[in-house]
């Protein structure tokens, strides 16, 4: 058997796992591409993204050593190639990342000696074949792979600090400014001498000759403030190896495009748009773009105009413009789906799961584009219609591009088509203008957050809120005041406490913080909000009312009980109407994010058309249902995957560690949850339904209250209801038909109105011609109609038209301080005064502006002084045209 044929893509992630498998690693699944609870990131980016609070001490592993196939993407923000996606060799939006992991285990000598046996031993790739660079000081390193695994000297090279700065070099790693960092390792492939390109570290290190496959990371300082080297108690390894890359090299290919899991994606493209060459670039985007739409959406992510689904749009815009180029009208996009399922489902069952979601998503995605592909159209004609010297601005084709979808060389063909072109060095501009807001944009914040010092010295907060609401004996480790850590606070700050204990619950998977009191003698602070830092403290933010506070004070903590009760209620209805919305929609239903609060409830899912008032109708009687059953909530605490198996559904946007909390509400709502909860379903009394709509393409929102907050609700619209029925005078029962009625006799009532203006504006227009002035033969009227709105002054335009002939005419009709204007110019006079000119000449005039046809057009403004002397001076305008 071949190289090409054993190493299949599935094979080197199999390969890989059971190799470290076999050194005592965990076996860990691939985080979401949405980094859960970790506003700095756009996306997940790399391998380390769902160990990054292990690495800063925030949180706590059952293993210290793993390894894993990270899916990740680099389509936004920071770390953005699309421009590059199918271009070159190696540039993806959506790769997969292999890594394995030491958190303070082993360390270089195991890192170094393994790498080199899975590549040499497991994979066979010849050692002469491979090269290594190190940080230009790791002696240690350098040593291991002389000594230890025998590379020659001529193939170790020392790369030192290459970008502009101390430690920043291309073998030396941050997480960060300031925090763990340390030397990386790198191994290199040479494709041989036959490709262009030179060893790292020398000035033709660009080319395709020498490809990094493997980086090795070794964390073992604390960078401080100052950029000095605090050497960490425990170093850790991170390493990350491109399953892209590494696959085409044991496929003997040279582009990752080569390989077999894009080929099959490929030639399933080839066959969707015609295109047979399968070299051809856009192709290649089209397979590159499938797998990171499709596992964004797999993640949650959908289509919009903002933040993670703006990004998703742009990429399923990109591919589709490829798919245009190629001359493809029908959608394709989405019938790629099967294909990719049977490349990665395996590997990733979460796709095959969610195919169905992933394809009516990104049909959705392709009709809306042929939507604005026409708009595009129509803004391009309007666009040259205005271009001086057969030239379309740059701004102008990038306008095009990022809104309507246009790339540039679709743009400069039907620039083409009419002998113009495009100024692509302006659109240049744009583009970068573009980029830097991006890269603006993608700096998320994460508001205040611990210092590393000071979260190395806490340990997790424990949470008694679960079974209290009250608890003594709350010592304080931490105070902020100002975002900083403080030893003490006075009456008056502003402050956030954290003790080794609480039950006050900090806000987390949709439900608000708690609020209350922390108390001891003479000392009081008022907390406004529960707010969690670094995922597993606890911080009470608050005033400190009165006396004063010091790290190691012992306080006592009251939550305001009712604002919880309230809060509880429509949590637990929260999983109810989740799962009565997946029992009457489908099972695409997933949560897309949600607000529980004292007040209301407000769920947010994935779902592609409004809901009827009959589905609502049922979704609402299914929830109080079970509300009337009144089911134990009961709650089991065990590992991630035991409650997987058990039958819990995880969230979108929440992360969870190892060891989960499962709510369970009879045989109807199974779900993992680490928030407040009623004991028995009956508790909450009432559901009710308050709104529903759409939030974003493919997403929709309901909104609901709960026991007391429905019964108001309930009252409140009984009240409206027989308000509506004693001023209709009737009764409760009798409302629809008496408004049905009304409703009838306001339409008659309309229609005489209408045919009285009628009446009204025939006889104003009769009067009015007789005032109209001769200019050069063109009967030229300008007047003030009181009380006639722009369709009564239409309708009069109209009629003088026919009554004059060869006619300007300017029409006035004021109402309520405002000013409806209408144009209209017929006959000879056609060609030397444009309707539209002469309106928005006037509408000037009085603050307002207008526009139309050179024939008619209309507009408006404010009535005043200003409106007389501009409709005295409009026959003055008009007459040098006609002369």
């Amino acid at each position: 058997m071949t190289a090409s044929a054993k190493f299949t893509t599935s094979q080197i992630r199999s390969d890989f796992l059971e190799f470290f498998k076999g050194k005592g690693h965990t076996i860990v699944p691939s985080a979401p591409l949405v980094p859960g609870n970790d506003p700095t990131l756009l996306f997940t980016n790399s391998g380390m993204v769902q160990f990054k609070d292990v690495f800063l001490g925030a949180e706590k592993r059952s293993y210290v050593r793993a390894a894993d196939v990270q899916r990740c993407l680099r389509a936004g923000g920071k770390h953005n190639d699309l421009d590059q996606v199918g271009y070159t060799a190696r540039h993806h939006t959506f790769f997969e990342m292999l890594g394995n992991w030491s958190f303070g285990d082993y360390f270089k000598k195991d890192a170094i000696a393994w790498a080199w046996e899975l590549l040499t031993q497991v994979w066979k790739l010849p050692a002469d074949r491979l090269l290594v660079t190190v940080y230009q000081t790791d002696d240690e390193a350098y040593a291991l792979w002389r000594d230890m695994v025998g590379i020659p000297e001529e193939r170790i090279v020392r790369i030192g600090d290459n970008k502009g700065a101390p430690y920043a070099s291309d073998n030396f790693w941050q997480m960060a400014d300031t925090g763990p960092c340390g030397p990386c390792t790198e191994i290199f492939y040479d494709h041989g001498d036959h490709i262009a390109g030179g060893p790292p570290g020398s000035p033709d290190e660009d080319g395709d000759r020498f490809i990094e496959i493997w980086n090795l990371v070794f964390m073992q300082f604390d960078r401080q403030p100052d950029g000095s080297l605090v050497p960490l108690p425990a170093p850790c390894v991170d390493t990350g190896m491109g399953l892209e890359r590494l696959a085409a090299i044991l496929q003997h290919v040279h582009t990752n495009y080569e390989i077999d899991l894009f080929q099959a994606l490929i030639r399933k493209a080839s066959e969707l748009t015609g295109m047979a060459d399968l070299e051809n670039k856009s192709l290649r985007v089209i397979a590159d773009h499938i797998r990171a739409c499709s596992f964004l959406i797999v993640d949650g992510v959908l289509p919009s105009n903002e933040g993670r689904g703006y990004v998703l749009r742009r990429i399923i815009r990109r591919a589709l413009r490829h798919g245009w180029m190629l001359g493809v009208r029908q959608p394709f996009f989405s019938k790629l789906v099967p294909t990719l399922v049977e490349q990665m489902g395996v590997a990733y069952p979460e796709l095959p799961a969610t195919a169905d979601t992933v394809t009516r998503a990104l049909q959705a995605e392709e009709e809306r584009f042929a939507e604005t592909l026409d708009a595009g159209m129509k803004i391009f004609e309007d666009i040259a219609g205005k271009a001086s010297n057969n030239v379309i601005p740059g701004v102008d084709a990038f306008r095009l591009y990022d809104t309507y979808g246009f790339p540039l060389d679709l743009t400069a063909d039907i620039a083409r088509e009419r002998d113009m072109t495009v100024d692509t060095a302006g659109f240049d501009v744009a583009m970068e203008q573009q980029r830097e807001t991006a890269r603006a944009a993608g700096k998320f914040g994460g508001g205040v957050s611990l210092p590393a010092d000071l979260v190395a010295t806490l340990k997790p907060t424990v949470f008694l809120g679960y079974d209290a609401l009250q608890a003594d004996g709350l010592r304080v480790v931490a105070l902020l005041k100002d975002g900083r850590p403080v030893q003490a606070a006075a009456a008056g700050d502003a402050v956030i406490v954290l003790t080794e204990q609480t039950p006050f619950y900090a806000e987390s998977g949709g439900q608000v913080g708690d609020t209350g009191v922390l108390s001891a003698s003479g000392v009081r602070v008022d907390v406004t909000e529960t707010q969690k830092f670094a995922g597993q403290f606890h911080g009470h933010v608050g005033t400190l009312a009165e006396g004063s506070l010091k790290i190691g004070d012992v306080l006592a903590g009251q939550v305001d009980a009712q604002r919880r009760g309230a809060t509880i209620l429509n949590h637990s209805a929260t999983h109810l109407l989740h799962a009565a919305l997946r029992e009457v929609l489908g099972t695409h239903v997933q949560q897309k994010g949600s607000l529980v609060a004292p007040d209301r409830l407000r769920f947010d899912f994935s779902h592609f058309q409004p809901i009827s008032a009959d589905e609502l109708a049922i979704i609402e009687r299914k929830v109080n249902q079970q509300v009337r059953i009144n089911n134990a909530v009961e709650v089991h605490n065990m590992a991630m995957q035991e409650a997987l198996d058990f039958g819990a559904m995880a969230l979108f946007g929440e992360k969870y560690g190892e060891n989960v909390r499962v709510l369970k509400m009879g045989d109807y709502s199974t779900e993992l949850c680490g928030g407040t909860h009623v004991s028995r379903t009956g508790d909450i009394g009432l559901f009710k339904i308050t709104s529903e709509g759409g939030v974003s393409a493919g997403v929709r929102r309901i909104e609901a209250v709960t026991g007391q907050g429905a019964l108001d609700f309930v009252a409140d619209e009984e009240a409206r209801l027989s308000e509506a029925a004693h001023l209709l005078g009737g009764s409760a029962g009798d409302v629809v038909e008496k408004i049905r009625t009304q409703i009838l006799r306001q339409k008659q009532l309309e229609r005489e109105l209408e045919s009285l203006k009628a009446k009204l504006a025939a006889g104003a227009t009769a009067d009015l011609s007789s005032q109209a002035q001769d200019v050069a033969g063109v009967k030229v009227l300008v007047a003030r109609l009181e009380g006639f709105d722009a369709k009564a002054l239409r309708d009069a335009v109209d009629r003088l038209k026919q009554q004059l002939g060869d006619a300007v005419i300017l029409l006035a009709g004021a109402q309520d301080g405002k000013v409806a204007l209408v144009a209209g110019v017929n006959g000879s006079a056609m060609g030397r005064v444009k309707a539209g000119e002469l309106l928005s000449h006037i509408a000037g005039q009085i603050g307002g502006k207008g526009g139309g046809r050179p024939d008619l057009a209309q507009g408006g403004g404010e009535d005043g002084p200003a409106l007389a002397t501009a409709l005295a001076a409009a026959v003055d305008w008009v007459r040098p045209r006609l002369g």
